[in-house]
């Protein structure tokens, strides 16, 4: 059965670090942090998990070539290592989440094949893949290859019901889409096209408003999460986010009216996500995505 984790429980979590009135970060392996939670608790999960990156190689960032190196917590650890370590978070998530949560990951596909693999191994139901693409990602420097400029997100209940018991906020989603379905395909750019057709809602990257408390390297735009949790999450529920970095996925998840608990294991960050959320908690608004463009979908307006 299901039960709600109150405020109240947030204390009692060991390493519980910092705590607002709608939301507590704990430091620490997210993990063992996960297995403390009571079963069937967290009603969603938004997880960016690390892509494995940190190899000694390069990018481009600002014009110029830059390590990918973003720490230890970012490296490889094989092939069989990576898959064990998503294995175990995984399954941990599958038995926090009630029967009608879901869980979305975040990847390129250095991670997200690995990622999803080890979902359907563990019972996972995989609901969509949505395609996030950004017009604006950084130049390939070897010119060898075409340009990344996707990232994945896969979309999955705990497990496959009759009939399907997860949360899907259809009818916000169709109305948020101009009366047509929302499809899996979602633009992040910094300027739609002025009166351009738009096959869905133009969103934009992390600029300097909300990065003003500091920035973290993987950070995700606000809106982005402002969707996921508008999705697939009502006032009051519960959102956790095992690899919590900046907090983005709180700061959605507080405006939403939603309760926020962020997993994370290195304090400069969790520092850096108390800030944003207590900011937003106080109101700040400058935190957020610039506002959203006037909608022009295109594709039919299928019925359910």
């Amino acid at each position: 059965m299901a039960r709600r984790l109150d405020l109240h429980d947030w204390n009692d979590l060991p390493n519980t670090s910092r705590a607002g009135q709608s939301w507590a970060l704990v430091e620490g392996d997210c993990i063992a942090a996960l297995e403390r939670l009571p079963p069937r608790s967290v009603d969603l999960i938004f997880a960016d998990p690390p892509y494995m990156l940190s190899n000694g190689g390069t990018t481009c960032q600002g014009g110029k070539r830059v390590s990918v190196n973003k720490g230890e917590w970012d490296a490889s650890r094989g092939l069989e290592g990576d898959l064990d370590f998503h294995t175990r978070w995984l399954a941990a998530c599958r038995r926090a989440l009630k029967p009608s949560g879901t869980i979305w990951i975040s990847g390129t596909q250095h991670v997200i094949f690995g990622v999803g693999y080890a979902m359907q191994r563990l019972g996972f139901h995989l609901l969509n893949t949505v395609t996030w693409y950004k017009p604006n990602a950084s130049p390939n420097l070897a010119c060898r290859f075409f340009t990344h400029s996707t990232e994945l997100l896969l979309w999955a209940s705990p497990m496959k019901s009759k009939p399907l018991a997860h949360r899907f906020n259809y009818r916000d989603m169709k109305a948020e889409n101009g009366g047509k379905q929302m499809r899996d395909l979602w633009s992040i750019c910094e300027r739609p096209e002025p009166e351009g057709e738009q096959v869905v809602w133009g969103i934009p990257t992390p600029g300097p408003r909300e990065k003003l408390h500091g920035r973290h390297p993987t950070q995700k735009p606000v809106a982005l999460l402002e969707r996921v949790v508008a999705a697939s999450a009502a006032p009051g529920d519960l959102v956790l986010d095992p690899f919590c970095g900046s907090g983005t996925t709180g700061v959605a998840a507080v405006r939403a009216g939603c309760r926020f608990l962020g997993l994370e294991m290195d304090p400069r960050y969790l520092d850096l996500a108390a800030r944003r959320l207590t900011a937003v908690e106080a109101g700040d608004e400058t935190l957020g995505a610039l506002p959203r463009p006037a909608l022009a979908v295109a594709g039919s307006d299928l019925r359910p």
